[in-house]
């Protein structure tokens, strides 16, 4: 697809969502229902255009061509009006509309969450945590995503407040809402769930999870083999009875779990009736552990086939799931994530739904580049920042489409497969409105 057919879904994407602006704000009938400079139409397609500067600045951008330049106080007046969910409508929209999904093609989803610090509010309870006891408590929301990771775009995504933040919940309501029929489910350790498992299962797709390799987590429940390295068929039945009956068939630790009332499983009875026969549900899935190097192992748990995925391959996929982490990174500095223009949390969730827009405008238009093939050391892609910098002036109306994909194709940067680095956690930070790039 063009970049031209591109910037159309998107651009009608938006003009479908503001053609209906009762459902759009908070007010129905009072709400944008006088003419001003900033319509709906206008609202949203500033806010997916924003970048990290400040108001002013934004405002002179999206108005390049009006002497009119409405005021910040203008534009936050019109923004408080506009629900987040018509911000999510246009991601939906735009999205499913630029997809292709078949049954016969296995999409490769990774699964993860992050951690977004917004402005202190003690009142706000919903949103103030603590992330140790002897730290001073904050306020974030969660945000959830679901990556395609050989297309480049979020499929999905889900804002949690950070006091109530459930990524299980999150993962089993994307799973059970997408549109797309054959899918691979990539997840990090922190997903291990047999409620998880089934979900996945039951909507048809594959699941490959990383679970504790250590005395702990869901692996810890089962015979396993003493080598270092095996792979295991696993067959189970899950229930809630605890009855005699049940107790002696839960000996066979492959084949049959008793799991309590308080444990989350959408597919047994929350309770069970005396007397009533035991209700089992299957579960089909392997154990997978493999040598990283001479002293480091992971463990997978997946519902692949034994004869199309060996360990091989299996550790080969799970190695691809590192493209959400990529995206995470490139989402908060490059398209300056963290640095909002203003402390509501309303507000903020419309520039988090409008980043994540323009992440896919861009992957959407990148993907379509061709990178010309020469006698290099390494293989080349696309210079994510600088891609992203054309994207936003071709959607602002400032370059044409006839020479985006060139001058994206003119900046590339060599990708090092053999590079590593240790990772290690960093507490975000929060960007005040004072400093801000020009």
């Amino acid at each position: 697809m063009k970049p031209k057919a591109i910037k159309h879904k998107l651009t009608s994407a938006i003009k479908l969502i503001s053609s209906k602006p009762d459902a759009c704000c908070f007010n129905p009938g009072k709400d944008f229902s006088r003419t001003r400079k900033i319509n709906v139409n206008t609202l949203i397609s500033g806010l997916i255009g924003m970048e990290g500067k400040s108001l002013s600045n934004e405002l002179i951008d999206l108005f390049d061509k009006s002497s009119d330049i409405p005021t910040p106080s203008a534009f936050v007046q019109q923004r408080v009006k506009l629900k987040p969910q018509a911000m999510y409508d246009v991601f939906r929209v735009f999205t499913d509309s630029t997809s292709s999904y078949t049954a016969s093609e296995l999409t490769m989803l990774a699964i993860d969450g992050s951690e977004i610090r917004i402005p202190d509010n003690p009142e706000d309870e919903s949103t103030r945590i603590r992330r140790f006891s002897n730290s001073d408590p904050y306020n974030s929301l969660h945000l959830n995503a679901l990556y395609d990771i050989n297309r480049g775009v979020y499929t999905d995504i889900l804002i949690q407040n950070g006091a109530q933040k459930n990524e299980h919940r999150a993962l089993q309501q994307m799973v059970d809402s997408s549109i797309i029929p054959k899918a691979l489910v990539l997840a990090d350790r922190g997903y291990e769930s047999y409620n998880n498992m089934a979900h996945i299962q039951e909507k048809g797709w594959y699941f490959l999870i990383r679970i504790k390799d250590g005395n702990h987590g869901i692996k810890t429940g089962f015979s396993l083999p003493e080598d270092n390295e095996f792979d295991l068929s696993i067959k189970l039945k899950i229930t809630r009875r605890h009855t005699k009956e049940a107790k002696k068939l839960q000996k066979d630790k492959n084949q049959y779990r008793c799991i309590s009332n308080s444990t989350p499983f959408d597919y047994l009875p929350s309770r069970s009736v005396e007397k009533a026969p035991s209700i089992f549900y299957s579960l089909n899935f392997r154990i997978v552990r493999f040598r990283l190097n001479d002293d480091t192992y992971e463990t997978i748990l997946t519902n692949l086939s034994t004869e199309e995925y060996p360990p091989e391959k299996i550790k080969r996929l799970y190695a691809a799931r590192w493209g959400i982490e990529t995206s995470f990174r490139n989402l908060k500095y490059t398209l300056a994530l963290l640095k909002f223009h203003s402390k509501k949390t309303v507000c903020i969730c419309q520039e988090i739904y409008a980043r994540l827009i323009m992440y896919n405008f861009i992957g959407m238009i990148t993907s379509h580049v061709i990178i010309e093939k020469k006698e290099r050391k390494y293989n080349y892609k696309v210079n994510f920042s600088t891609a992203a910098h054309a994207c936003r002036l071709f959607f602002l109306g400032r370059t044409q489409p006839s020479n985006l994909e060139s001058v994206i194709a003119s900046f590339l940067i060599p990708i090092r497969t053999d590079r590593h680095r240790k990772r290690f956690a960093k507490h975000e930070m929060l960007y005040g409105f004072f400093y801000r790039i020009a």
